[in-house]
């Protein structure tokens, strides 16, 4: 059992039947352990603290490892993340793991056993929310984390760094607005995403600013990657009334736009404007070049190490960092008889 400075009066036998548990399960949520449930945890938690103890801080942990954990690691946008951490981390002298869990809602479940016997100084977690179980087990542990880009919406006290996906979306739209543009087209990211959601209230919000009415077939949800936007874009190219323009809620997905036009016989951004999001380097190498929003990713990578090496007391938990429009060469005013 991990050492506590506590107050006399109380014996942890004491908490144990208060609790209703026995000294066993008290022992396991010391040393937070994942087979207790997270209403015995909270409750047991909530007695020690009431009774005085405090958990000594461990005078020899000096762990040299920020722990990096993605859902995926395959991918252009994994990259610009990773390098963000690695920047912080090694002007500090310490270095990254990367651990690769679960799916983009949460890690696996026995991901947390891992982190508490590895240690290290800090946890960025990426998309991924955290359970009340997992969250409880870090803090006991005194293991800070961070949520980056978080799929959902975090509890108030978890820590997270996003941007500003809503403006993002209404920027992206509002160009191809001002270009022109009135049948335009919205390919988002998946539906139980926050990001994706916030993008697409965007796109929507600058649509009816301007008066312009939204044909629900421009509408689609897809996965962030080059394969579904292909998709979605084939479908909406083929309607009697296509669109002029697309907003592709990632520049992956606007990569797919790019060969679906291709694969009708459209030219960008003659016959079809496209706008993506993210403003990976890829976006530089397209043909025509990638309009696109750029979104900080490096930039939310080094402020959540910061504010995880850092500790966070005092400092806001949601950061949303600013997103702007980076104009290049796949967009442009519509052909006359389009616009018509």
């Amino acid at each position: 059992m991990d050492e506590l400075d506590a107050a006399p009066r109380t014996t942890l036998a004491e908490v144990a039947d208060e609790a209703g548990v026995s000294l066993s399960t008290i022992s396991k949520v010391l040393n937070a352990r994942a087979d207790v449930s997270a209403s015995t945890r909270a409750r047991v938690e909530a007695l020690l603290e009431d009774r005085g103890y405090r958990r000594r801080a461990s005078p020899s942990r000096s762990s040299t490892l920020v722990e990096l954990v993605f859902h995926e690691l395959d991918s252009a946008w994994a990259l610009e993340i990773i390098r963000g951490v690695e920047d912080v981390a090694r002007a500090r002298g310490l270095s990254v793991v990367l651990t690769q869990s679960g799916d983009r809602h949460s890690p696996d479940a026995g991901w947390v056993d891992g982190v508490l016997r590895r240690r290290p100084a800090g946890v960025v977690l990426v998309f991924s929310d955290l359970g009340e179980s997992q969250t409880a087990q870090l803090r006991s542990r005194d293991i800070p984390f961070v949520i980056v880009d978080p799929a959902g919406d975090p509890a108030p006290d978890v820590p997270s760094v996003g941007s500003a996906n809503w403006s993002g979306g209404m920027a992206a739209t509002r160009h191809l607005l001002e270009l022109g543009h009135r049948r335009i087209a919205a390919i988002t990211g998946p539906d139980d995403m926050m990001c994706s959601l916030a993008r697409l209230d965007g796109y929507r919000s600058a649509m009816g600013a301007a008066g312009v009415a939204v044909d629900e077939r421009h509408v689609a949800f897809g996965d962030f990657q080059v394969g579904g936007g292909r998709e979605a874009a084939m479908r909406m190219l083929r309607l009697p009334e296509p669109p002029t323009a697309i907003f592709a809620g990632s520049d992956l997905q606007a990569l797919g736009v790019f060969d679906a036009a291709r694969s009708l016989g459209l030219a960008v951004p003659d016959d079809l404007s496209v706008v993506g999001y993210d403003d990976l380097p890829l976006a530089e190498w397209t043909s025509p070049r990638l309009t696109t929003v750029h979104q900080p990713l490096r930039e939310m990578a080094q402020e959540a190490t910061r504010l995880v090496l850092g500790g966070t007391a005092g400092r806001p938990t949601r950061l949303d960092l600013a997103t702007y429009l980076v104009r290049r060469e796949s967009t442009a005013a519509p052909a006359p008889a389009a616009a018509a």
